[in-house]
């Protein structure tokens, strides 16, 4: 028997970092800081509209652009948050997470051959995307320390080729937050080009310190030629569920569209319309700042008395550290050594670079209980 060996679409491509630190911290009993998803439940409320939609039926095929009353709420959301209003019909496309919004996007707008820049680091789904598509992903770095946008080098590094941008605000890994003067920069960049941005905005609803997330909806210019993602995953609590969204302008949701109906057609029914309902009131998004913010200053807090020394975390729940006093093991080395002797896993940051550069930095997720927090933090005092 022979087994065809056709070659690989993406031959660079193994197993995830998340996944290989998850398995470690799980084999050796650890608690697992590292792959960025909560360990405590979402609000009742949400299960019971999601089980009272499956009750009454709501189990077929909903519409390939997604159940009219989410996209209404979307909408309806978008514009209160961030004044732009999208047409709920032609506008706004529910997704399978925002993974594949991303993946879809890119393969509805870059064809062989077009460069899409992206901003390094990175979350690690962008380049095989671009990939996929036959483009070529031309990476930039955020500049080194601070994770903030340098617009020179994004500049320099754009060519007759360049069909898309990606800008990820909150940032993963980095929990850095672009502010409404790198939206202005970003617009005066882009102006004179044919860009496209894809915009990665998970995090939207976990900004601190009473900052407002900076949308590149909140922009007119950027609003005309962005996909904007985002994630009710992220927002309530269900990564497992799988539900994102896509906003963007008619003539660039109409491509986008085209890919979706043959990529997955549509998306989950009755959590559609839980979301839906759940939707209607906006106080557990509105909530989510302060209640991320009380995670991050207590993890902060514990850590303060470690020799890690922190990176501000503006937004997202991520928390960068730098371990230098600690150790000169390279990053992966260390968190494996983090993992398997101190019970506590993290995420290398040299896993979001294309080059692999390592600095001494690794990424810790706070989106976890108090108790979970707690443990870690005290096996983390031995350091």
């Amino acid at each position: 028997m022979k087994t065809p060996h056709p070659p690989s679409r993406l031959p660079n491509v193994g197993t995830t970092i998340f996944t290989v630190m998850s398995a470690l911290a799980a084999e050796h009993g650890a608690v697992n800081l590292g792959q960025g998803f909560p360990d405590f439940d979402c609000d009742p409320r949400l299960v019971e509209a999601v089980s009272q939609a499956m009750r009454e039926g709501l189990n077929q095929y909903p519409p390939m652009t997604g159940v009219p009353a989410l996209r209404e709420g979307i909408a309806a959301k978008i514009a209160a948050l961030y004044h732009h209003r999208y047409d709920a019909g032609t506008e706004i496309t529910v997704t399978a997470g925002a993974t594949q919004a991303i993946l879809t996007t890119v393969l509805a707008i870059v064809g062989p051959g077009d460069e899409v820049i992206v901003l390094d680091p990175c979350y690690d789904s962008y380049v095989p995307s671009i990939e996929l598509a036959g483009g070529v992903a031309v990476r930039v770095p955020l500049t080194s320390g601070s994770f903030r946008p340098d617009f020179t080098a994004i500049g320099a590094a754009i060519t007759p080729r360049t069909r898309a941008l990606i800008v990820n605000t909150p940032h993963n890994p980095s929990g850095t937050v672009w502010h409404a003067s790198d939206l202005r920069a970003l617009a005066e960049l882009l102006a004179p080009t044919e860009i496209v941005l894809i915009a990665d905005e998970v995090y939207e609803h976990m900004v601190y310190d009473g900052v407002a997330h900076a949308s590149m909806s909140t922009v007119p210019e950027l609003a005309a030629r962005s996909f904007v993602i985002s994630s009710f995953g992220k927002t309530y609590h269900v990564t497992g569920w799988k539900v994102g969204y896509v906003a963007a302008p008619a003539p660039l949701m109409a491509e986008f569209r085209k890919v979706h109906q043959f990529n997955v057609f549509t998306v989950n029914t009755p959590m559609q319309h839980g979301l839906a309902r759940y939707l209607a009131d906006p106080a557990p998004y509105r909530e989510l700042p302060a209640f991320y913010q009380a995670k991050r200053d207590l993890f902060r807090a514990g850590l303060a008395g470690t020799r890690f020394k922190l990176l501000p975390s503006e937004g997202s729940y991520f928390q960068v550290v730098d371990y230098s006093a600690i150790s000169a093991l390279s990053e992966a080395d260390f968190c494996r050594w983090l993992t398997t002797e101190i019970g506590v896993a993290a995420i290398p940051l040299s896993a979001f670079y294309g080059d692999g550069r390592d600095q001494g930095l690794v990424r810790f997720c706070y989106a976890k209980r108090d108790e979970t927090l707690r443990s870690a933090l005290d096996r983390l005092s031995r350091l």
